[in-house]
């Protein structure tokens, strides 16, 4: 999906971003793209916040995205995290189709799964149970600002080889049937 400030025509949007998620979590290095009328204001506030970054890191990072490196490495791991979407939409169809249904999403890390109308689900205690068996899954209702959220689980595969998903599957799917 395109990030908001590429649909800005009249110079109002920021788009603040890290590498972090992308490269490595203790790389530590972010970006702001500002539209040219707020750049010498925000020059300013770097200069009083922080006077240097990491030069070094910096200069490093920038060879590897202008070689095209960082190009083909976010092709490479969007191809791993797809597979591993597909292997988790798969695991649940197969695995816990009788409690819970994924909700289709173009992005992110996580799959959303709403319990299936009708169901009798205490998803607190699927939850506890799971996280008893190594099993880290959050209740939807923990991502809504207002109640009535829905009944269900978000469940990361950004962490998880796909060779774990369906073990993983296995012992959410004890958790519903206990």
């Amino acid at each position: 999906m395109d990030p908001l400030q590429s649909l800005d025509r009249t110079g109002r949007v920021l788009y603040v971003g890290s590498f972090w998620k992308v490269l490595l979590p203790a790389l530590r290095v972010g970006f702001l793209i500002a539209p040219a009328s707020l750049q010498p204001a925000l020059h300013a506030a770097k200069q009083l916040a922080d006077w240097q970054g990491g030069l070094a890191t910096q200069a490093a990072l920038a060879r590897f995205i202008e070689d095209g490196l960082l190009a083909r490495h976010v092709r490479r791991v969007a191809r791993h995290y797809a597979d591993r979407y597909e292997t988790l939409v798969e695991a649940i169809d197969r695995r816990l189709s009788h409690w819970l249904r994924p909700i289709p999403a173009a992005a992110g890390l996580h799959v959303a799964a709403e319990v299936v109308r009708g169901s009798r689900v205490d998803i607190s205690r699927v939850t506890r149970r799971a996280w008893e068996r190594g099993v880290r899954v959050a209740p939807l209702s923990a991502f809504y600002l207002h109640p009535p959220a829905r009944a269900g689980l978000a469940i990361g595969y950004g962490a998880i080889p796909a060779s774990r998903i369906d073990e993983g599957i296995k012992r959410l799917a004890a958790s519903f049937a206990e």
